[in-house]
């Protein structure tokens, strides 16, 4: 990855150079990126319901304790050092697409990324996150269903 100094953004016009920068690293509801796509919670559950996707929470356990988790998705902790192990044995098949949520969009993209270097697809975000964010207001919000979890 190539750092930017403060030099480079300055003599660009930094304020335009950091808008775009921002603006591709959260593209809008609906469109792809290059690597993988986005959903929004209503979609998400329908796909889930019929086996197309799998959901899967990358929160901590606190917090699915707190909201409870996601209806047919799956909690797995994204810092767990058996992760991709975890994510593997959920899944169908290894085209099985999977959608990955979180609070806000943040831990969700960051897994996205991660998993995408890792050769793992196809990757769908799930970018409003169970509390909303920028791309709406989320899982929660919506009244769609969640799961207790102990």
């Amino acid at each position: 990855m190539t750092m930017i100094s403060r030099r480079n953004i300055l003599g660009l016009g930094g304020v335009s150079v950091v808008g775009a920068a921002a603006f591709s690293l959260r593209p809008a509801a609906g469109t792809r990126t290059r690597t993988a796509s986005v959903m929004t919670p209503v979609e998400a559950l329908s796909a889930a319901a019929s086996g197309d996707i799998l959901i899967v929470d990358v929160r901590r356990p606190d917090e699915w304790a707190q909201t409870g988790v996601a209806e047919h998705a799956i909690p797995i902790d994204m810092r767990d050092d058996d992760f991709l192990a975890k994510l593997s044995a959920a899944r169908a098949s290894e085209t099985q697409p999977v959608a990955l949520i979180c609070a806000r969009g943040v831990r969700s993209a960051r897994v996205t990324r991660w998993l995408q270097e890792a050769q793992i697809a196809p990757i769908i975000d799930i970018p409003e996150g169970m509390l909303g964010s920028s791309a709406g207001p989320g899982w929660i919000a919506r009244a769609l269903p969640v799961n207790k979890v102990n």
